[in-house]
């Protein structure tokens, strides 16, 4: 039996007050979802503020405030630092937010340009990829959700993350990304202001240097800097993170979304304001060791440590900060998958002559499908955090050179995008099974870079830049 910082009570108020919270909020924000491109791209019209707001609380998912300690707690200082690379996604996918806006003004997804870029056979692949990586994210964050609230309250696993799961699509549904970005410009505060209020207690109770002296006598491999596993997980990650950003419609549904001119500099506020994140969150799992704090699961670690010396007002806190981080990467995700499936699934394959109010209809439909699907898979808590999130990691790593050399070369073709997905995919998942996860997306990466620069060294091609800017290219050829 796991001791609780929270009554189960108290945890249950605070769900269904976050709960009703978010509806309303979803609802309030969600009623100019009227039209598909309100609904997907809340109306192009995105500015500074919310399009900065909504890339902060999407990237500080339950990732960044759980698997940031556990990545501490068991690689060290290498794993706090790793997990910060993260920020370079956003930061160098700014100049490419900003391209992508100027080839395609009226795009809608990233398959949309991977169609119209190499064709229907890397747009085939490229699909199964960004799903799968869809879904191993959606599940990670819902698995978080309910093992937050078993550690924090006692709330059992599978009801906690239903409640979250199903508040993140009711009001997904309700608003599309009217509505997402709308709750994210509020979580995104209310999650910094958790994080500083944390940092500043936990370091009020404890010094940096009693951590570093107990974990010199009790734990040195956790501040060795050639620790080889630490180091590996250092650049998967860094890899891992590109991918994620690179190709994953959440960002690019957002540098769509955003007026022109303003997605280059809100991504690179964001990569800012995120950065010192996961070095916070991370410094909870470092602490563990020399705090004597029994953690049941690592990837529990940052929530039971900040309970456990802020007390049942810091638990409150922590319960706040990661519920809204999981709820504002949840509702981000719900909305670009479906965005996805039904701009290029439905419209671009099932029903080619659909119109834009079929298209709406469609969209709530596969949202709650995700929701429901998501649920399914989640339900017998099998695995870490790190363990089903890291398993795409070879897949959106093979997918990083196609998609830069696709921006901003015209000399790769089709033929050799596919190619480059499928093997570095299957070469990173061979590394995975038989490696580690660690070394996935290294791998991935990497067998993808040899097959592009091959193909641009032995049969280079010509492609017309104008073709990326067809209109609603996503359901016609």
């Amino acid at each position: 039996m796991i001791e609780t910082l929270l009554p189960a009570s108290l945890g249950w108020t605070l769900l269904a007050f976050l709960s009703v919270l978010w509806v309303f909020l979803g609802w309030y924000w969600g009623r100019k979802a009227k039209s598909l491109d309100g609904y997907m791209l809340a109306g192009r019209n995105v500015g500074l503020a919310l399009g900065t707001a909504t890339a902060v609380a999407t990237w500080i998912t339950s990732n960044t405030t759980m698997l940031a300690p556990q990545f501490a707690l068991q690689l060290g200082v290498w794993g706090m630092i790793g997990y910060s690379t993260a920020a370079l996604g956003l930061l160098l996918f700014a100049p490419m937010a900003k391209r992508i806006r100027k080839l395609m003004p009226e795009g809608f997804t990233s398959a949309e340009f991977v169609r119209l870029r190499y064709g229907r056979r890397a747009w085939s692949v490229f699909l199964v990829i960004s799903l799968f990586y869809a879904m191993t994210w959606l599940v990670s964050m819902a698995m978080a959700g309910g093992k937050l609230l078993q550690a924090l309250s006692g709330i059992p696993y599978a009801q906690g993350m239903t409640v979250i799961l199903a508040v993140c699509v009711l009001y997904t549904l309700m608003g599309g990304l009217f509505a997402v970005i709308g709750t994210d410009f509020i979580q995104s505060w209310l999650i910094l202001i958790g994080l500083v209020v944390v940092a500043v207690t936990v370091l009020w109770h404890v010094r940096v240097e009693e951590v570093h002296t107990e974990l010199v006598t009790r734990r040195p491999l956790l501040l060795a800097v050639l620790m080889p596993a630490a180091i590996m997980a250092f650049f998967n990650n860094m890899l891992f993170g590109l991918g994620e950003v690179f190709h994953s419609n959440v960002w690019w549904s957002r540098a769509f979304a955003m007026r022109e001119g303003v997605g280059a500099r809100a991504y690179v506020l964001a990569a800012v304001i995120w950065l010192p994140v996961p070095v916070v969150a991370g410094f909870l799992g470092l602490a563990a060791p020399a705090l004597d704090i029994n953690i049941p699961s690592p990837d529990m670690a940052g929530p039971i440590v900040a309970g456990t010396l802020l007390g049942q007002a810091g638990s409150i806190v922590v319960f706040l900060l990661v519920f809204c981080s999981l709820a504002s990467s949840i509702d981000s995700l719900l909305a670009a998958t479906a965005d996805l499936v039904t701009n290029d699934v439905v419209g671009g394959w099932l029903k080619p002559k659909a119109d834009d109010a079929q298209l709406r209809r469609l969209g709530t439909w596969v949202v709650l499908i995700l929701g429901l699907v998501t649920w399914l898979i989640c339900l017998p808590n099998v695995g870490t955090l790190a363990t089903v999130l890291f398993f795409a990691g070879p897949l959106v790593g093979s997918a990083i050179w196609p998609i830069l050399l696709g921006l901003y070369s015209r000399r790769l073709d089709g033929r050799d995008a596919t190619i480059a997905m499928v093997a570095g995919s299957l070469g990173g998942l061979a590394a995975y099974q038989w490696i580690g996860w660690y070394t996935g997306a290294i791998v991935g990466t990497g067998v993808s870079f040899l097959v592009c620069t091959g193909a641009l060294w032995i049969r280079p091609s010509t492609f017309d830049w104008s073709r990326l800017a067809e209109h609603r290219t996503g359901r016609t050829d």
